[in-house]
Order: structure tokens, then sequence, then C-alpha cells
């Protein structure tokens, strides 16, 4: 028994120093991408990554943003209507949206479109020796291409997931107003003051992280690709599906830290629990 048990030690001691080890790594460029940020590596590029990360997202978070509320609308609307409470939907709806699913979906969409597209952009530049070329240049290829990357998914994806907010509030009330025909004054008035300030600060310090985590992912997942074409499908896959982990995980503790946060700072409020 003690020798068949050898084999299994052996390979769990294995994954664990593996993942160690990836963890260092990880830490190591994430330290490296943040001094190529304070030192403003790459800046000649900026507008142009800005560009793909932004502007070119906007329809697809719009979207994505607008079929959310829509959804939240047809999904609650049954139960409110049994308790007569359908002019109360539009506070159930955007506090969703604000706190939770807003900046989640949208995250998860840009992990899959500026996330993949970053690896594979640098994937492509590593097995085609662009990278290589940079180094030869006394160019630190980490910071010039990692760190433009990270300042724009930090600056622009916050702004994306208040684009899509507004979408998911819009899509919300067009299905419960001119779907169910619900009283518009008194949809609007039941969401006055229901969404609070505190609500809007949540929603823009998630994407905020959620954006410096794809940025880092993707591009240490391009910048450690494997050779061939292969490897640079693989490294957007592993982009897109560690992004998204490491959003609902970081999802999960920033919620656990927020309403910590606030149960400290307003200990009295009536949403303290939540």
């Amino acid at each position: 028994m003690i020798t068949q048990g050898k084999p299994v030690v052996r390979s769990l001691g294995q994954i664990v120093s593996n993942v160690l080890d990836g963890f260092g790594d990880m830490t190591l460029f994430s330290l490296e991408v943040l001094r190529g940020v304070m030192r403003g590596a790459g800046r000649d590029t900026f507008l142009m990554v800005g560009q793909f990360v932004g502007v070119s997202s906007v329809p697809v978070v719009a979207i994505t943003g607008l079929f959310i509320g829509m959804v939240l609308a047809v999904q609650a609307f049954g139960q409110f209507a049994v308790l007569g409470l359908k002019t109360q939907l539009s506070s159930i709806i955007n506090i969703s949206v604000v706190r939770e699913l807003g900046p989640v979906l949208a995250a998860t969409m840009l992990a899959g479109r500026v996330g993949g597209a970053i690896a594979a952009e640098l994937a492509s530049m590593r097995i085609t020796d662009q990278v290589d070329a940079l180094a030869c240049l006394g160019v630190n290829p980490v910071q010039y291409l990692s760190a433009p990357r990270f300042l724009a998914c930090v600056l622009l994806i916050p702004l994306l997931t208040i684009f899509a907010n507004f979408m998911g509030v819009m899509g919300g009330a067009l299905i419960c107003i001119h779907v169910y025909h619900v009283d518009a004054y008194h949809y609007w008035q039941n969401t006055n003051g229901q969404v609070t300030n505190w609500d809007l600060i949540t929603g823009l310090i998630k994407p905020v992280c959620f954006g410096a985590a794809i940025a880092l992912i993707s591009c240490y997942e391009g910048l450690h690709s494997r050779p061939g074409a292969t490897g640079v499908g693989q490294a957007a896959n592993r982009a897109f599906v560690v992004s998204f982990m490491v959003v609902l995980i970081l999802d999960f503790f920033l919620a656990l830290l927020l309403s910590r946060l606030r149960l400290h700072l307003w200990p009295d409020h009536p949403d303290r629990f939540v």
C-alpha cells in the first residue's frame, strides 16, 4: 500500500510545485508590468490599444447590458406580479445590474474579446521573433507590450461597465413599461433612492480589479505561449478561461470585502447584510 501510494504523493507534490512556480512567475511578471506603467513604457501605442479595448468593445457591451436588464425583467415579473409589487421591479433590476451582473458579465465578455485578442496578438509576436527583436533593440518587451494594454484595461473597462449598467437599466425599463405595462411614473419613482452611491462605487471598484486581472493574465499567456499556430490558439484559450475563473473568484472576495467595509462605515444602514 505504501508503494502504491508513492506515485500519488509524487503527483500531488508535482502539481503543488507547478502551481507555486506559476504563481511566482505571475507575481514577478505583474511587478514588471507595474514598473513599466510607472515608467510610461509603450505610451506611443496607448491610443491604438485604447481604441481596440474601448471603442471597439462598445457594441458588445451595449448588447450584453441591454439583454441583462431585459432577462431580469422577464424572470422577475411573474413573482412580483403575484405579490402585487410590479412597480417595485425597478429596484431589484437596477440594484442587480449595477452591483453584480453588469460588472461581472461585462468583464466576462471583455475577457473573451479583449483578453483572447491580446493573448493571440502577443503570442503571434513571440513566435515570429518580434519580441526578441525588441529585446535586441534594448527595449524591455514585457514593459513595452504589456504596460499600455494593462493601463487601457484598467481605465476603460470601468467606463464600459458604466455603459453596460446604463443599457441594463434601460433594457429592464423597456420590458417592464412597454411590454408588461407597468406604470412608468411609479416604476422610476420606486427606483429613486434604491441605488445608492455605495452601489455605484462598488460597481466601479470591481471592474478596475477585473480589468487589471484580464490584462495581466492575457499578456502573461501571450508572452509565454508555445511555438506554432497551435501555441497561439492555446494561449488565447487559456487567457479567456483563466480570466473568466479569476473574475468570478475576485467577484466573490470583493463582495465579501466591500460588504464588510460597508458594515464598518455604516453599521446602522438597513442594507447592512447585503
